[in-house]
């Protein structure tokens, strides 16, 4: 049996990201799971995902630090109140802050390995340390701050999004 994604929690008014959501079509579509006191996530670049032939575009990089750390910031989130991630209500984190290193030239044409570690989790605020591997070898680093959204929010959000 596979473990079921964090992104698989998300309610369905949580899932059009881009990068993460289960309902964006178009979209990455990732999925994370805890590898015990890390998390992971692996994706495949298309071919036209590319910045130089034969390398993986920075951008796509950086979307999927970012995604990957949100989604790993709901899951400590979730762990920090000691509470299985379908139980009400639902927690959702948007980044306050991104921060990559791009260290050498990610190459195209394998699976990328992103993988995250829980730095803090202070009240709202959750910062993840993360870093993405491509056959052994470490490409980019990267740090998310992720805050909570609050509920009054999401709902101001979507009723706005009705209007």
């Amino acid at each position: 049996m596979t473990e079921k994604a964090f992104q698989d929690y998300y309610p369905e008014y949580f899932a059009h990201c881009y990068g993460c959501g289960s309902m964006n079509g178009l979209g990455y579509q990732i999925k994370s799971v805890w590898d015990g006191e890390e998390s992971v996530c692996h994706f495949q670049p298309k071919s036209y995902y590319t910045a130089i032939s034969g390398y993986v575009y920075g951008g796509l990089l950086a979307s999927l630090v970012d995604c990957h750390g949100t989604g790993t910031a709901a899951a400590a989130g979730y762990r920090s109140e000691n509470r299985p991630m379908d139980t009400e209500p639902p927690l959702r984190y948007l980044t306050a802050s991104l921060h990559v290193d791009y260290l050498k030239p990610t190459p195209m044409g394998h699976v990328l390995e992103i993988r995250a570690k829980v730095k803090a989790v202070k009240g709202r605020k959750v910062v993840i340390e993360e870093w993405i591997v491509v056959n052994g070898v470490i490409t980019v680093r990267g740090e998310v701050v992720a805050v909570q959204v609050p509920e009054q929010l999401v709902t101001e959000l979507l009723l706005k999004d009705k209007g």
